[in-house]
This record gives C-alpha cells, structure tokens and sequence, in this order.
C-alpha cells in the first residue's frame, strides 16, 4: 500500500444565537462544507463541486439560522459548517473533542448531509431509523402535514455512521439525521427511488455532483420547514430527549442527565 501524508490547516465554522433564558442549553444544526477538490489527472471537468454533497446541506443551515435570526428562542442555538467529512469526519471530530460548549447541554443535533433536488415529497427519510425520542418529534410534525417517515432506504451501506453527527452521537449527544424523501409528490416512490439511484450512480462523489437551474428546492424548502417546526418546539422546551433503550449511545446520555437531575 502506497500512503501520502499532508498537513495543512482547515477551519470549522460556528454561528452562535444565545438564548433568552437559558443559554446553556444548546440545540446544534450542522453540514459539512468540504468535497473532493480537484483532480488534475481528469480529462475536461476536473472540479468535484458537490452540490448536492454537501453545498445544499450547508444551505440548509444557514437558511436555519436565518429562521431563527427572526425568533426569540429560551435556549441557545448553535449552527455550524465542518470541514474535512470527506476525509473521515476530521472536522466534527475535533469539534467534538474541543467543544467551545458542553456537550452534555446540547439538548439535541440536526445533520444536513447530501440532499437531492426531488421536489415536494409525502415522506421524510430518516438515516439510522429507530436510533432517538427525536424521530417522534419527526413522526408528529409529519402527521400535521400529511406526511410520514420513511425508514433508511439503504441500511446496509451504514450511511448512519459516516456522517459528522456520529462524532457528536458518540459524545452521548442526539443526533437526527434526516434527508429528502423519495415518495415524490409527482411520481410516487418509483420516481424517487430512480432519482435517488441515478445521483448514486452518475453524480456522486463525481464532477457532476454540481447545480442546474432545473434544480426543483421545493422539497428542500419543505424539509427545512419541518425540521425548523420542531428544532423550535425543542429551543423552547424543558423536554431532553434520549436515545431508545438498547441504543449504543444509550449509557452515555443518561450519565449526562442523571448528572442534571442530581442535587
């Protein structure tokens, strides 16, 4: 095996809104801002440009926090864009070993991490289903629309765990990782599963990840609404929500609220 080794310095982003009464209590919105660069030895486009993944994640966050530019919130919110996903979840990694805030008063996680441009969808996918008390959170908001979650498509490609939120997860922190449907509201699960099969395919991880203005963000607008509902319920709550019984990451967050309830 032939390695080369590099250094060289990258930057995690962090936005920061305090919250009115409680500003030690965090929620975190996160997406990765880094992709595969450029490859020389390509003939014609040699620039990955990861639209999809990541830069429509990134978006994602920061009309997120443009929502809550607009509200006041109990407790804080928290949104950040890592680097270095691409390389084996470096950014969050260090981000979770050197958080500027306990980890233990993150109330909960929001992962944005390559979102396909389907148009409206009946259902919202959620990678690592049966993983927090957060997917209820989903599953209601989702009845009010009419809508309803649709388990990982692909549990065995392990997509749970190659995503920054698991090095918050593994900090005893929940994390929902919820992507773009694939019941489309034009075209049923038929259409959404042959979009989703071609980006994985032709486009990902390859120069022609990159944006079209026949891009349809309605879905996205959608999403970013649903997740913007509950992420408020939740920055204006008392509710902490834990992983399911029998969870990996179950232990380490009850040690963490047990500590809170302690005298």
């Amino acid at each position: 095996i032939n390695s080369d080794i590099s250094y060289f310095s990258s930057h995690n982003l962090i936005g920061y809104k305090e919250g009115i009464s409680r500003p030690d209590e965090y929620l975190i919105f996160m997406a990765h801002w880094d992709h595969l660069g450029v490859n020389e030895e390509l003939v014609g486009d040699q620039i990955f440009n990861g639209a999809a993944d990541n830069a429509a994640g990134v978006a994602a966050v920061i009309e997120l926090a443009r929502k809550f530019d607009q509200v006041q919130t109990e407790r804080s919110i928290i949104f950040t864009a890592l680097t270095l996903e691409e390389s084996g979840l470096l950014g969050s990694a260090y981000l979770a070993e050197n958080p500027p805030f306990d980890l233990a008063n993150v109330v909960a996680g929001f992962n944005f991490d390559g979102i396909l441009p389907t148009g409206k969808t009946k259902d919202m996918a959620v990678i690592g289903y049966g993983a927090s008390e957060l997917e209820e959170l989903l599953e209601r908001e989702l009845l009010k629309e009419g809508r309803y979650i649709n388990p990982d498509p692909n549990p065995e490609k392990g997509f749970f765990y190659r995503s920054d939120h698991i090095s918050f997860a593994k900090k005893g922190v929940p994390v929902l990782f919820s992507d773009d449907g694939f019941d489309l509201t034009d075209g049923g699960k038929i259409a959404g599963m042959e979009k989703l099969y071609d980006y994985t395919l032709n486009k990902y991880h390859a120069v022609n990840d990159e944006y079209d203005e026949s891009w349809n963000l309605e879905g996205l607008e959608q999403n970013i609404n649903t997740i913007f509902s509950i992420s408020l319920q939740l920055a204006n709550s008392n509710t902490w929500p834990n992983w399911y019984e029998n969870n990996e990451f179950r232990a380490i967050r009850d040690f963490q609220l047990s500590k809170k309830s302690t005298p």
